[in-house]
């Protein structure tokens, strides 16, 4: 499904990635974890075709990415900044929809069966603004999901969201996983994260020229629970190893 072969990026003479190589097969969830400055967001936005990558290569279906490709939707950490407040939540979820030449009612149907299967269809006519937090990032992927995408890349979703609503939107990515298969591209910071939701973490080495340092298959059963998952020795060893890969230096 994603290719990412010997790409490395550049912000002028910073070197950003270093020759990063990564398969991601189809229905696979990958976590991108890493120290603060590793680069995280630049592979994302590398992938997205929104930062052309200064060597190497990204393809996805086997043709290189040169511009955003079809089927591809992104959610980014700042939900306040990605939904228009004008528009009310349902308006705000059918947005992609105008460029399918969908009709406005089908467009409105659609965005409220995705309000549905997010928990939101109560608040359909409501604004972002009249929301929490945890709930205007469920509108963010509400409108991520209503294109059906076959590539979904996730910049630290959940970051600024307390526990509760964190855990639940968790839980909600690995339901959307588990019955669409869809491939996910996940980066966060929180270690725990990337082992409870990802099928795969991948761990960059601190910059300057993040690598690859470690690529861990999560062998954790596919039925996760918040209490029950996190207890196992099994999550705890995967967790641990993990920590370490990112607190290790990088190449001199």
């Amino acid at each position: 499904m994603l290719r990412i072969d010997s790409v490395s990026q550049y912000y002028g003479d910073h070197h950003v990635l270093h020759e990063v190589d990564l398969a991601v097969p189809d229905g696979q969830l990958l976590c991108v974890v890493g120290p603060s400055g590793c680069g995280k967001s630049t592979l994302l936005r590398t992938i997205a075709g929104l930062l052309p990558a200064r060597a190497g290569t990204v393809t996805v279906d086997g043709t290189p990415v040169t511009g955003v490709p079809e089927r591809l939707a992104v959610v980014f950490q700042d939900y306040g900044r990605s939904l228009l407040p004008w528009l009310t939540v349902r308006d705000n979820v059918a947005l992609p929809l105008r460029r399918q030449g969908l009709r406005r009612a089908e467009r409105r149907d659609e965005a409220e069966r995705i309000l549905d299967r997010v928990g939101l269809l109560d608040a359909a006519r409501r604004h972002p603004w009249q929301l929490s937090g945890g709930m205007q990032q469920r509108v963010a992927i509400a409108r991520a999901l209503v294109v059906r995408p076959a590539l979904l890349l996730m910049d630290e979703p959940f970051g600024s969201l307390d526990a509760q609503a964190r855990e639940d939107l968790e839980d909600l990515l690995l339901d959307v996983h588990r019955t669409d298969g869809t491939t996910i591209v996940f980066v966060t910071h929180d270690i725990d994260e990337s082992v409870y939701v990802g099928d795969r973490v991948v761990v960059l080495s601190p910059g300057p020229g993040s690598r690859v340092a470690l690529d861990l298959p999560v062998g954790l059963p596919p039925k996760r629970d918040q209490i029950a998952t996190r207890g196992l020795p099994e999550f705890v060893a995967l967790r641990a190893e993990v920590g370490r890969a990112v607190r290790a230096p990088g190449p001199e």
